[in-house]
């Protein structure tokens, strides 16, 4: 399916956007929690772990064994997630890992007595395997006997990144104003590229024609703020065969009228599939946002090491400037792997195993980071591209391994999405954490792994593409005050 090119914009001023919507309808997160606490259960298939940074004391699973997904189920929380890291593999294998994850969630559901529905969690720049994963998720609830699906809700808003949606078009905040994401980096990704900021035709890029850009339910924010919860419920109650809805967003407020319609609509006997961003899960879940975690909280988290480890694979420029900025404030030593070297088999090991020996023995006198080399390295193709991006996370998580086998750092931060599923999968053998907050406001999660190799490390999930340029040094100033 071809589009045409969108116009181009360019940055807009943010009063251009925002002035003239209807008033804010006011919902108190209380007010959703109490709402939804006798209700099913929201399981969270999380396709890089950077999902979790706008919650508090959520458990997160990075396995999916029924054992595993009944320890979700018997936790005192009204959601928890599961990595499932897809954004990094092919469609074929995230297709595969959907798949899985969903039948053992069935059995443990079954042997929990609880029920649950299901959102895919993905970029809130709109990168990630759209509509394959909500396709196969529906697929799987149909043939387990779940339902099959009445609609497919899609709900990418960052409130905290600024990432917001108005009129059904998808805006992020930009230091010269609100850029229409079609036109941002983000949309130029090697594998996850698109044109159209506008949702209805954005799902029809995606579907390449399947789904016509006239046949995707919208819901504004005067559905939103005028209409109320009732009004947004019978829109979500009218949706049949799976047919897709976008709904905008522009604080927690818009995302709780939303969380109150879904249970209204959940509760008389909607089926709802979900594909969000990460604003709309700490709203459904009934969570104010919170401030960020204090050095006294901090403090009774810490590794052995003197010092903490910093783990950076994100190429985005905004990792690098920060990465920059991070440098400039001091405390730290370097150690960069070398891209080519990783790609060449045969020096492939040696190279690992020297950098993570010198990271490790540096542990005692500076926080060391672990980079890759800044020079973006792509493949013939999306799929080529993915490939070496797998290959060199691989490497980086081997590095991690290596440290912490030899010295337990004071905290590890992980940048990047991949670099922090891989790191805390593989390289600290996470399996059972909790998310306890965020560094910054409502980003840079911190969980606590539950046993393990890693229990006792603070683990610091860091989106590649969110804060600041201080961000990271700021987070790092943190820890280190703990």
């Amino acid at each position: 399916m071809s589009l045409p090119l969108q116009a181009q914009l360019g940055p807009v001023r943010e009063a251009d956007v925002l002035d003239r919507l209807p008033p804010v309808r006011e919902v108190h997160a209380a007010e959703v929690a109490a709402r939804v606490s006798d209700g099913p259960r929201l399981v969270v298939l999380d396709d890089d772990p950077t999902g979790t940074q706008t919650v508090a004391d959520v458990p997160v699973l990075t396995s999916w064994t029924v054992d595993d997904l009944r320890w979700g189920l018997r936790q005192d929380s009204s959601v928890f997630y599961v990595l499932t890291n897809t954004r990094s593999l092919s469609p074929e294998d995230a297709a595969t890992r959907n798949r899985e994850v969903t039948r053992a969630l069935h059995a443990a559901s079954a042997a929990e007595g609880v029920d649950y529905v299901l959102a895919s969690r993905g970029d809130s720049t709109l990168r990630g395997h759209f509509p394959l994963e909500t396709d196969v998720l529906a697929e799987e609830l149909t043939e387990l006997g779940a339902g099959a699906p009445d609609g497919v809700v899609l709900v990418p808003a960052y409130i905290e990144a600024g990432r917001l949606t108005v009129g059904s078009r998808h805006w992020m905040r930009t230091p010269e104003g609100l850029l229409p994401v079609g036109e941002s980096e983000f949309a130029r990704d090697a594998t996850f590229g698109y044109r159209s900021s506008f949702l209805p035709e954005w799902v029809e890029e995606k579907t390449r024609g399947r789904v016509p850009k006239g046949e995707v339910l919208r819901v504004t924010l005067d559905d939103l703020r005028s209409g109320g919860p009732e009004h947004t419920a019978r829109l979500l109650s009218s949706l049949r065969d799976a047919r897709t809805a976008v709904v905008d967003a522009v604080c927690d407020d818009d995302l709780r009228v939303l969380a109150l319609a879904i249970a209204q609509a959940e509760g008389s006997g909607t089926r709802l599939l979900y594909r969000v961003g990460p604003s709309f899960v700490r709203a459904r879940a009934g969570q104010a946002g919170r401030a960020p975690l204090t050095p006294a909280e901090l403090r009774p988290m810490h590794g052995d090491a003197p010092h903490g480890l910093i783990v950076v694979g994100s190429h985005v420029a905004l990792t690098t400037e920060q990465l920059g900025r991070l440098r400039e404030r001091g405390g730290i030593d370097e150690y960069e792997l070398d891209v080519s070297l990783l790609l060449d088999e045969e020096r492939r090991d040696a190279h690992i195993a020297e950098i993570a020996t010198a990271a490790a023995d540096g542990l005692g006198s500076a926080d060391a980071v672990i980079s890759t080399s800044r020079t973006l390295v792509t493949g013939t193709d999306a799929e080529d591209s993915l490939s070496i991006s797998r290959r060199v996370s691989a490497a980086l998580v081997e590095a991690v391994r290596q440290v912490n086998a030899r010295r337990r750092p004071a905290f590890v931060v992980a940048k990047g999405g991949i670099t922090s599923s891989d790191t805390a999968t593989h390289g600290l053998e996470i399996r059972r954490a909790w998310a306890r907050g965020t560094l910054l406001p409502g980003i840079v999660s911190l969980w606590e792994p539950v046993g393990g190799p890693a229990a006792g490390i603070p683990y610091i999930v860091f989106a590649g593409n969110v804060g600041g340029a201080d961000a990271l040094a700021d987070a790092i100033d943190l820890l280190r005050s703990a």
